[in-house]
C-alpha cells in the first residue's frame, strides 16, 4: 500500500514538472484538441452568384438555339467560368460558339470541350444553303446592278467626251502637252466619280473607303518606285511651258553637242555633229547646264601662235589681225583682237580673236582658215615661228659620211632654186585648200535634222508661239 501511494506520488510529481518545463507543447496540444472538438463552419455559396451563372447559362443557350450550327452544344457554367460540351460540325463553329460566350457579361472565361464531327452533311449543308442565298440575293439585285453599270458608262463617255474637246483645252492651256494632261485628268476624274456613285447605287459605301485607302498605300509605294519617271514627267511639263531651246538649235546639255530635232513627254532628241541621234532623259535637261549658240548666231573663236622671243610681239599681232580681216566671213562689228598670251623662255605666245555669224559660216572651217591666214602673215613678214629643239650626237665616223652625203645632195642646186621650189609647192596648196575648204553650214547635217523633224512632226512639244526662256 505504501508501495502504491508513493509511486502515484512520483508520477504526478514527474508530470507536473513535465508540465512546467513544456508549456507550449501543451498549449498547442490544447489548442488543436479544441480544433477537433469545434471545426470552423465552411464558406456558403452566395444565392446572387448561382442566380448570375444560371442567367448566363440560359442566355447563351438562347444564343445557340438560334443559330444552327450551334443547335447541339451544351453549356455549363459555374462561377462565371462557362464550359462548352456538345458537337458542332467544324472548327469555325467552334469559334463562333467561344466567341459568343465570351462576349456576355459575368463571363471569367470559356473552356472548349467540344467535340468536332467533320461530317460531310453538315459541313456541305450550310455551304449549299450560303450559295443558294447568295444567288437569291444576286438575282434580285440585277436591276441595281444594271443601273449602277449605266452609270459608269455614262460617266465613261461623260470623260472622254469632255477629254476630246481640244479646242476648250486648248484655250485653257496654251502649251499643247499640258492641255493634253489636264484632258486626261478630266477623263481620269469623271470616271471616278462614275464609280463612287454605282457604289453607292449597290449600297456599298464601305468598299469606297477601303478602295481610298489602298489606292492611298499603292499609290505612296508606286510613287516610291517610279520616282525617277514621275521627276522626268514632271520635267517634261516645266520644259515644254519654259522651251529653254527650239527645233534646229545648236546646244551642248551636258557636255553633249548636237542640234535640237524635237522635245518628247520623256526624253530631248539631239543630232550630233557626228550625225547621231542622241536622247537625253528631261529629268537630266531640266536639272543639267544648257548651252545654246542658237540664241546669239554671233559666235568668238580663238587661238594661239608663237614668235620667237627676239621679234616684236606687238608687230605679230598686228600682222595677224591685218590677215585676219581679209577674210570675208570674219565680222566688223565687233572687231577681231590680239592679245599677249605668255612669255616663255624660247617664245611669245599670241593669242588671237575673231568672230562670226553661225548662221552663214560654218565655226570650225573658219578658225582653221583664220589660223592658216595669221600664220602665212607671220612668215611672209619674217616672223620666225617656234619649232621643236633636238641635240643629236653621232660619232666622228658617222659625222664625216652624213656631211659627205648631204654636201653631194646639194651640190647640184642652188639656195635660191631651194627657196623658189618651197614656195611654189606652199602656192599650189593654198591654191587647193582655198578650192576646198568652205565655211558655209554643214547642209548634210541640217537635211538629216529636217528629215527627223518632219518624220515625227506631231509629237513634238516645242512650239514657236511658247514664249522662249
Amino acid at each position: 500500500m505504501k508501495f502504491s501511494i508513493k509511486l502515484l506520488r512520483n508520477t504526478a510529481l514527474a508530470f507536473a514538472l513535465l508540465t512546467a518545463l513544456l508549456p507550449g507543447q501543451a498549449i498547442v496540444a490544447q489548442t488543436e484538441s479544441a480544433a477537433l472538438s469545434d471545426p470552423a463552419p465552411a464558406m456558403d455559396i452566395e444565392p446572387e452568384a448561382v442566380e448570375s451563372d444560371e442567367k448566363i447559362s440560359s442566355r447563351i443557350e438562347n444564343i445557340f438555339a438560334e443559330l444552327e450550327p450551334l443547335r447541339g452544344v451544351t453549356v455549363y457554367v459555374g462561377q462565371g467560368v462557362v464550359i462548352l460540351r456538345g458537337e458542332v460540325a467544324n472548327e469555325m463553329a467552334a469559334q463562333q460558339a467561344q466567341r459568343l460566350a465570351s462576349r456576355l457579361a459575368g463571363v471569367v472565361t470559356v473552356t472548349d470541350e467540344m467535340s468536332r464531327t467533320l461530317a460531310v452533311a453538315d459541313n456541305v449543308r450550310p455551304l449549299i444553303k450560303r450559295i443558294r442565298t447568295h444567288s437569291l440575293n444576286f438575282i434580285k439585285a440585277l436591276p441595281l446592278i444594271g443601273l449602277a453599270l449605266l452609270v459608269v458608262t455614262v460617266f465613261t463617255l461623260l470623260g472622254n467626251f469632255l477629254a476630246r474637246r481640244q479646242v476648250l483645252w486648248q484655250k485653257i492651256a496654251a502649251n499643247s502637252f499640258l492641255a493634253d494632261l489636264l484632258a486626261q485628268v478630266t477623263r481620269v476624274v469623271v470616271l471616278l466619280v462614275g464609280i463612287i456613285l454605282a457604289l453607292n447605287l449597290l449600297g456599298a459605301a464601305a468598299v469606297i473607303t477601303t478602295i481610298l485607302g489602298g489606292a492611298g498605300v499603292i499609290g505612296l509605294a508606286i510613287g516610291f518606285a517610279v520616282r525617277d519617271t514621275v521627276e522626268n514627267y514632271i520635267s517634261s511639263v516645266m520644259l515644254s511651258l519654259r522651251q529653254p531651246f527650239r527645233a534646229k538649235d545648236h546646244v551642248i546639255i551636258n557636255d553633249i553637242e548636237g542640234i535640237v530635232v524635237r522635245l518628247t513627254s520623256r526624253a530631248t532628241i539631239l543630232m550630233t555633229l557626228d550625225g547621231n541621234h542622241m536622247r537625253i532623259p528631261n529629268a537630266s535637261v531640266f536639272k543639267g547646264i544648257i548651252l545654246n549658240y542658237s540664241t546669239n548666231p554671233e559666235r568668238r573663236f580663238e587661238f594661239d601662235l608663237g614668235v620667237d622671243a627676239e621679234d616684236d610681239p606687238v608687230a605679230g599681232m598686228q600682222a595677224g589681225l591685218d590677215a585676219i580681216r581679209t577674210l570675208e566671213f570674219i565680222l566688223r562689228d565687233p572687231e577681231p583682237d590680239a592679245l599677249i598670251k605668255t612669255v616663255g623662255d624660247s617664245n611669245i605666245v599670241l593669242t588671237f580673236y575673231g568672230w562670226i555669224d553661225q548662221r552663214e559660216t560654218n565655226f570650225a572651217k573658219a578658225r582653221s582658215l583664220a589660223i592658216r591666214a595669221a600664220m602665212r602673215a607671220l612668215e611672209e613678214q619674217g616672223f620666225t615661228l617656234p619649232e621643236p629643239i633636238y641635240r643629236l650626237r653621232f660619232d666622228p665616223e658617222v659625222n664625216t659620211a652624213l656631211l659627205g652625203a648631204l654636201d653631194a645632195k646639194s651640190s647640184g642646186v642652188s639656195p635660191s632654186a631651194r627657196r623658189d621650189v618651197k614656195n611654189e609647192l606652199c602656192a599650189t596648196a593654198v591654191e587647193r585648200g582655198e578650192g576646198v575648204l568652205n565655211v558655209s553650214p554643214n547642209k548634210h547635217l541640217e537635211q538629216k535634222v529636217d528629215a527627223e523633224i518632219e518624220s515625227e512632226r506631231g509629237n513634238d512639244l516645242l512650239d514657236e508661239d511658247v514664249p522662249h526662256e
